[in-house]
């Protein structure tokens, strides 16, 4: 699903955000990317949905080159995949069902397929009831399950999110977190940036670290953090 091999990302004139990254993500896994502000994170993000290029080495997704990559291409890549954001990034003046919607209308789907596509994805996110309140009328979690909904309305196989409880207190967070999970469960690779420390604790999956730049832990069913050994203790 996902390959990246020896990349590194350098932001004029010589900050580094990623150096010789080398990370595998196979289809139906879910990997938790965490680590400290400006570790590294968005920037890896980005390089999957081709708004960042690698400074040098190769990233794959899907089996597609993206850096070799034309820009009239980049859009075919994106329809393949569902990306969640912290800022929700809803069109405030439509509802929530056009604001699913428009995702499958910029890719040019019928009127039959929206009428179609449209419920389920709010169903996945138990908003069906909601599809005609608009964003001011949602509470900060009703929001990020439109969006999550939005990401997931094309049926990818990848969903990417971007510190997608950055807004949220404890027990939303916890609940977005559950949709992920169930999203996972039904097939599609699931790769969460994240600060919540709370949130990778209660799901043990894969977790990723990210230490100014470099890939310092990959653990496959790890925590947030790793608990420091006390001298004298078996590790």
């Amino acid at each position: 699903m996902i390959r990246l091999v020896d990349v590194s990302v350098v932001y004029p004139p010589s900050r580094r955000a990623l150096s010789g990254v080398t990370l595998h993500v196979a289809p139906g896994e879910f990997v938790f990317v965490v680590g400290a502000t400006g570790a590294g994170k968005s920037t890896l993000l980005k390089l999957l949905y081709r708004a960042e290029l690698p400074s040098a080495g190769s990233v794959r997704v899907n089996g597609v080159d993206v850096g070799a990559l034309r820009r009239h291409e980049v859009p075919s890549l994106r329809r393949r995949m569902g990306v969640v954001f912290q800022d929700y990034a809803l069109l405030p003046d439509r509802t929530v069902f056009e604001n699913v919607a428009f995702a499958l209308r910029v890719i040019g789907a019928g009127r039959r397929e929206i009428r179609r596509k449209v419920p389920a994805a709010l169903q996945k996110v138990a908003l069906v009831h909601r599809c005609d309140a608009y964003p001011h009328e949602l509470s900060g979690g009703e929001q990020q399950r439109v969006a999550i909904a939005r990401a997931l309305v094309n049926d990818p196989p990848l969903l990417i999110a971007d510190e997608p409880t950055g807004n949220l207190d404890p027990d939303t967070s916890l609940g977005i977190a559950m949709i992920l999970d169930e999203i996972n469960q039904q097939g599609t690779t699931v790769v969460v940036a994240t600060h919540d420390r709370h949130m990778v604790d209660s799901f043990p999956r894969r977790v990723i670290e990210l230490d100014r730049g470099h890939l310092v832990r990959d653990d496959r069913t790890g925590a947030y953090a790793v608990e420091p050994v006390e001298p004298g203790l078996p590790r």
